[in-house]
């Protein structure tokens, strides 16, 4: 997997995604043994896209801003945004 992809996938939109597609994260295993490098490798060979998957049936999209935000500020600005609504 080359950074390309991977920044492909980090602009996958999950509400064009169907959800049968998207891996469950519960059925991911990791291999404590094997080095840092080869975790991570396995992690996304199993997820297909890591930016996009299903936990308890609910389909998740991971985004990171580049910002360094805490997450009560983040919580805020994100319910702030939905009463504008």
């Amino acid at each position: 997997m080359n950074s390309k992809a991977l920044f492909e996938m980090s602009q996958t939109e999950i509400e064009k995604i169907n959800p049968s597609t998207l891996t469950d994260i519960e059925t991911v295993t990791i291999n404590h043994a094997l080095p840092h490098e080869e975790k991570v490798l396995s992690f996304i060979e199993q997820m297909g896209n890591p930016y996009c998957f299903m936990s308890g049936g609910i389909p998740v999209r991971i985004r990171f801003t580049g910002e360094n935000k805490k997450l009560s500020q983040s919580l805020v600005n994100y319910f702030s945004l939905l009463k504008q609504k």
